[in-house]
């Protein structure tokens, strides 16, 4: 081989590594494990919001009823308005009480409206050593409708689970 072919393998080869070790080092830009450009716009909404930043995806969930953790999850919907009354001062909450609250957004992994059996956005599910122990449905109480929970519920709720539900 003569030195112009030698440069030019070698040019080649250079850039093959290069675009070899890029491609391994692309990681989806979100916490949802995909990019933002692929998640629903009420999605995107909430990547910035403070109340939503604990978000699980559906391999740690698995992994966590696998390992058969005590945890709490809460199931919502990125365009679920009950959700968004709900969230700003359930976060609080769940902070103030030293919960760990998974967040679990049914809009981007809907399969597991089914999976695990919501009927209903938002639903608060505690899992005992991977098993669900219980649940609580629906948002705050809006107004004076006959539905809905009341911060004090939810206190009692994760007050009845702690401290073994905070994984």
């Amino acid at each position: 081989m003569n030195v112009k072919k030698l440069s030019i393998f070698f040019g080649i080869l250079a850039v093959l590594i290069i675009a070899l070790v890029v491609l391994n080092n692309i990681k989806p830009d979100t916490v949802y494990g995909k990019p933002s450009d692929e998640l629903y716009p009420a999605t995107r909404a909430l990547l910035n919001d403070p109340n939503y930043n604990n978000i699980m995806i559906p391999d740690v969930l698995e992994e966590k009823i696998k390992n058969k953790e005590s945890f709490f999850v809460y199931f919502f919907a990125s365009d679920c308005p009950h959700c968004r009354v709900t969230t700003p001062q359930l976060k609080p909450l769940a902070d103030e009480l030293g919960v760990n609250l998974h967040q679990f957004n049914l809009r981007e992994f809907e399969d597991y409206f089914g999976k695990m059996n919501i009927e209903a956005t938002p639903t608060l599910v505690y899992f005992k050593d991977g098993v669900e122990s219980e649940r609580l449905k629906g948002g705050l109480k809006e107004g004076s409708t006959d539905g809905g929970n009341t911060l004090d519920d939810f206190k009692n709720f994760f007050n009845k689970h702690l401290p073994e539900g905070n994984s």
